[in-house]
């Protein structure tokens, strides 16, 4: 349903004169020709022709209804959780996360903030399912965030940092990006910090190219070797773990400190939401 909503807002709003909707495809191709064809944006094809029957669209719709359905204990809606921009209002806020939150004192990302409403709103448990089961197309947390991430698609990252707490964890973040530790002792740094590197044959963003980068951080995205969409905590752990880096623990303000950074670093780039990736 949301794809054939995003599909059509184009006619509807050319129609009242106003800035037609944009479908992920469309965003990802204006960043390669403002690019000049860069390797590692254009070294998919085949996915690219995918994009716009991406699986995503059928996880986000599940997200939906999830969304909107009164659950857990205390019988409510999501409705009311607010991500940043007002309760429910999911438009336009995760491309400003992470960010401070008064009501917990801490900085958070769409998944800490999502656990957090989910227990506080609805009743749940860190050992109901509906939480505990973190990743894959059939767990509820990845239908939520796919669903709540794309209503930000195409608007530029734009993580806030005016609170302290925001400005220490994309520095901490920083700092994580660049030191080399672990017993392969790589940084993410060595990986994403200059052009033409590549894994066997896949050619790695750099960070210092906005373009590349964007694309780079835009989860949650199906990943189609894998054949599940996958969230930006995901794409974590998994990064760390071919470093050969013990296992982070997701929501940890390491792991958040990280994604600040990361989110910092494409400020201003319109997010792909959701994207395929290899």
């Amino acid at each position: 349903m949301l794809k054939k909503v995003l599909l059509s807002l184009p006619i509807a709003l050319a129609v009242t004169g106003a800035i037609a909707a944009q479908a992920p495809e469309d965003v990802l191709d204006r960043l390669v020709t403002k690019a000049g064809n860069p390797a590692y944006l254009t070294q998919s094809p085949q996915n690219r022709m995918m994009m716009p029957d991406n699986p995503a669209y059928m996880v986000a719709d599940d997200g939906e209804k999830l969304f909107k359905e009164k659950r857990g204990p205390k019988n409510a809606s999501l409705e009311e959780c607010d991500f940043g921009e007002g309760p429910g209002v999911i438009k336009g806020a995760y491309v400003e996360l992470p960010r401070y939150f008064p009501d917990t004192g801490k900085v958070m990302d769409l998944e800490s903030r999502l656990i957090y409403c989910m227990k506080t709103l609805q009743g749940f448990t860190d050992n109901d399912q509906q939480i505990k089961k973190r990743h894959g197309n059939d767990s509820d947390m990845m239908k939520l965030q796919t669903y709540i991430a794309m209503q930000s698609n195409g608007m530029p990252w734009n993580p806030p940092l005016s609170h302290p707490l925001e400005k220490a964890m994309r520095d901490a973040g920083e700092v994580m990006f660049y030191r080399r530790a672990g017993k392969m002792d790589f940084a993410c740094s060595t990986c994403h910090a200059a052009t033409g590197l590549r894994i066997r044959a896949s050619v790695l963003p750099n960070k210092d190219v906005p373009e590349e980068w964007t694309k780079a951080i835009s989860w949650p995205a199906f990943r189609v070797g894998q054949d599940n969409v996958r969230s930006s905590q995901h794409r974590l752990l998994e990064c760390l773990w071919q470093m050969r880096y013990p296992n982070i623990k997701p929501g940890s303000d390491a792991s958040i400190a990280l994604i600040s950074f990361w989110t910092d670093a494409a400020r201003g780039q319109p997010a792909i939401l959701p994207d395929m990736k290899r």
